[in-house]
């Protein structure tokens, strides 16, 4: 628990900077966008590789496909969820942007670094293979939420080119192939990995720095932060005590589960006007309230 309020307080830091240099007007949208963009397609891919460079057992490999298993039951049974509970009752654009948050959260950019902060490379690992199944969701479900159709071929490409999935494989190759690449490769990969944690802080950071106290009256928010960050960990915790998994299984499976909605909610919705400005309202909302809700799951589960 030490490890974990001490982590706690050090990515509540990065983020009050990202916040400030946001509310500063030192990023600006165009720079947000900019470091997100070099989170995904650099820095993260960057990470994830060398999470996998670790000697290879079957031990991690069985935790490997328990989490990924895990992730996969999570994945369906949130786009069952999000459709006949969480949306239920509220206007059509509305439950789009709801059951889109179910389905796609931001465990990538945040739970990412609390993977890793917890448990090193051996918690980024499972954290990476936990989030295939998502990701594959983000590109077909999720698309087809918004949209009304989800076209195959389309979402096959965009998951097999994703630089994070690529990453995944890279990574799966390199640790069952047990290869050595030249130090001139691997220290780049480490060097720029280990900027995850900040980068994706100060990202955070600046997507808080929109909110607004008044949205949090919104009966919808509060209604889709209880399901996101509550309800659905809740029933993961239950699942996972009957599940023949680690501990570090089940507490990243329960951590992971606790995000927030993903910031493509907002993208997508704009994209498909589908309320974009409730959509935004429900990622910075659910941002600012997973940082409490998280340190809640942290103290049941470590």
């Amino acid at each position: 628990m030490y490890k974990m309020m001490t982590l706690q307080v050090t990515l509540f830091v990065l983020i009050a900077v990202g916040f400030f240099l946001k509310k500063k007007g030192i990023f600006k949208e165009t720079g947000q966008k900019n470091l997100t963009d070099l989170v995904i397609y650099v820095v993260l891919p960057c990470n994830i590789v060398n999470a996998f460079m670790v000697d290879f057992s079957l031990e991690r490999l069985y935790a490997c496909a328990g989490i990924l298993l895990i992730s996969l039951g999570i994945q369906i049974f949130a786009v069952i969820y999000g459709k006949h509970v969480a949306a239920r009752g509220e206007a059509e654009d509305r439950a789009k942007c709801i059951r889109y948050g179910i389905i796609c959260s931001n465990a990538g950019f945040l739970g990412n670094p609390i993977a890793e902060g917890l448990y090193g490379s051996e918690g980024l690992l499972l954290a990476s293979f936990y989030l295939l199944p998502q990701r594959i969701m983000m590109w077909s479900e999720g698309i087809a939420v918004f949209s009304g159709e989800s076209d195959m071929k389309s979402t096959v490409k965009k998951v097999v080119t994703h630089p994070c999935v690529v990453a995944c494989f890279v990574g799966l190759g390199l640790m069952l192939s047990q290869a050595k690449l030249p130090v001139v490769v691997t220290d780049p990969i480490q060097a720029l990995g280990r900027c995850n944690t900040a980068l994706s802080m100060l990202v955070i950071g600046m997507i808080l720095a929109d909110i607004n106290v008044k949205q949090f009256l919104d009966v919808s928010l509060i209604r889709f932060a209880v399901h996101r960050l509550l309800i659905i960990p809740g029933l993961v915790l239950l699942a996972c005590r009957f599940l023949p998994v680690s501990d570090m299984v089940r507490s990243l499976s329960v951590l992971l589960a606790a995000m927030p909605a993903g910031a493509t909610t907002s993208i997508l919705a704009s994209k498909y006007d589908q309320d974009p400005k409730f959509a935004t309202e429900l990622v910075v909302s659910s941002t600012l309230l997973s940082l409490p809700s998280v340190a809640l799951w942290s103290f049941l589960v470590l």
